[in-house]
């Protein structure tokens, strides 16, 4: 089964020095991984369509035994200080700097993803980390004035118990390690469900995760892993044991999650889909807007929530800027993500490549005109069949297609006369994730970002819309769900807050002022 060569190659070894063979349970509580009756996936690449591996799924038994260990495991580690756990955390950030290598190439593997961008999100993992250790010391709380003498008050933070984490196939590792980070400094303890459309990378981040874990003594259960499909996603939504479920992906899975948790009064952390634009300002610089655009809509071949989708284009600088994209379309090289060079990879499955092409016929329906055409790639590199041309369509903002989100390299052109009618092309769809504005223009700029200007999560000026760092919160409103993840203060989402009063003097008043004498 395991023939590829060169960087494949090294991907499989990889493999191999983890204890990762053509056949893997999917279920482990740290160092020990448990049996199950579940069915068997196998791992399918989409750089050649073969196969990589197969791996049994949770059932209901191993699911409930994966708990009762997590259970376990919070009564100890939350007694651990903080400073400790990031210590535990600093640790498994030097491993991830060991491995990075062949972890991306892994990552670049089984996802499909170009190896820089492979490389990237492991690096996104390092940076996590080594961000939750400095958080480790600054887990602080208020100290408030009381109406009362004699009183002090303040607020602590305290640790929830279980998170779930319900991750995506597009960053199968990056995502787990925003919650996991700072959750297990926080005190947490983690339940994994990775996609089932790339389970490696997530047996490869445990079976890494429990070398440092064992080194530390760190209590099993602390870090848990349950692979499997929709069925098992609806386990985690629905238990009262998981007091926070953290799932990244699309809006009708976030709504049927988000309806879930909150049905039982649970917390719930979503990001969702996102549908992000780039507004062009006619003050734009246009060669340095070209390289975020186009970066922003076939990065990952499309497939990032932050992914660029619309780009609103001033109408005096519409021509001008159209011919810019389709030159620095024509000199992108599609193929094998592992090879150097290779700008955009393979779709994740044909499911994806579908929904490209239903997508594309809808535009053409709607009246929509392609200047860079679309189209399905044959020939023996492309031989799993999952490679799509990145294509532009010239569209008016009212179109349906153009407020729905397709995991695909389709890029949609507009024009626009005033920033206040693209401000309001940019907010008017269903989600709102990431946003940008290209203009050297102060008054545009700080329109954009005032509360007249963006209503997304992410707000940015001369950049694209993809590539988040990790010290700021990601995430963003409407559809995309609201949560925040990563960097500011999103630790709080993993923590209880508790608001606490010590009355140190011989009387008792009461607050407000009310008397009750006895």
């Amino acid at each position: 089964m395991f023939t590829f060569e060169g960087t494949k190659l090294q991907a499989m070894s990889f493999l191999e020095q983890l204890g990762i063979s053509s056949h893997n349970h999917g279920l482990s509580t740290g160092q020990h991984w448990l049996g199950s009756t579940g069915e068997s996936i196998t791992s399918f690449s989409p750089v050649d369509g073969k196969p990589i591996a197969s791996v049994f799924t949770a059932d209901k038994d191993a699911y409930e035994a994966v708990i009762a260990k997590a259970e376990e495991a919070f009564l100890t580690w939350r007694t651990w200080p903080a400073p400790k756990r990031g210590e535990v955390v600093r640790q498994l950030s030097n491993k991830l700097r060991e491995y990075k290598e062949p972890l991306g190439k892994l990552v670049s593997w089984e996802m499909g993803k170009s190896l820089q961008e492979g490389l990237g999100e492991v690096q996104e993992m390092i940076d996590i980390c080594d961000f939750a250790v400095g958080l480790s010391r600054q887990l602080y709380g208020l100290t408030m004035h009381s109406e009362r003498p004699g009183h002090r008050m303040y607020e602590q933070w305290h640790p929830l118990g279980i998170v779930g984490i319900i991750s995506a196939f597009n960053f199968p590792v990056a995502v787990w390690s925003w919650n996991t980070a700072l959750a297990w400094v926080c005190g947490d303890v983690c339940i994994w469900k990775p996609s089932e459309k790339a389970p490696l990378c997530g047996i490869a981040c445990q079976k890494i995760t429990a070398e440092v874990f064992r080194d530390c003594e760190v209590p099993e259960g602390v870090s848990n892993l349950v692979i499997g499909g929709r069925e098992l996603g609806e386990w985690l939504s629905h238990d009262h044991r998981i007091p926070l479920v953290s799932a990244t992906g699309s809006t009708r899975m976030g709504k049927a999650v988000g309806a879930a948790v909150g049905g039982r009064l649970g917390r719930s952390l979503l990001e969702l889909g996102g549908n992000n634009a780039i507004i062009i300002s006619q003050h734009a610089d246009l060669d340095i807007s070209v390289i975020g655009c186009v970066f922003g809509a076939v990065g990952t071949a499309g497939q990032r929530c932050t992914s660029t989708r619309r780009l609103i284009i001033h109408a005096s600088v519409f021509d001008q800027f159209r011919d810019k994209l389709v030159k620095a379309y024509r000199q992108l090289k599609i193929g094998d993500p592992l090879q150097a060079g290779v700008h955009v990879g393979p779709l994740i499955d044909q499911d994806a490549v579908a929904a490209y092409l239903r997508a594309v016929e809808q535009c053409k329906k709607e009246g929509g005109r392609f200047v860079v055409e679309p189209g399905v790639l044959t020939g023996e590199q492309f031989s799993s069949g999952c490679y799509v041309k990145p294509c532009i369509a010239e569209v008016e903002p009212g179109f349906g297609i153009v407020h729905q989100e397709t995991f695909a390299p389709i890029l949609y052109i507009m024009k626009y006369d005033t920033i206040e009618e693209a401000i309001a092309i940019q907010n008017g769809v269903p989600q709102g994730l990431s946003s940008a504005i290209m203009t050297l223009n102060l008054r545009e700029s700080e329109l954009f970002l005032s509360q007249r200007g963006s209503d997304c999560g992410i707000a940015n000026v001369n950049i694209g819309t993809s590539g988040a760092e990790i010290g700021g919160a990601f995430g963003g409103e409407k559809e995309t769900g609201g949560g925040r993840e990563s960097g500011s203060d999103a630790w709080k989402a993993y923590m209880r807050r508790q608001t606490n009063t010590i009355n140190y003097t011989t009387t008792l008043p009461l607050a407000q002022g009310i008397k009750f004498d006895l």
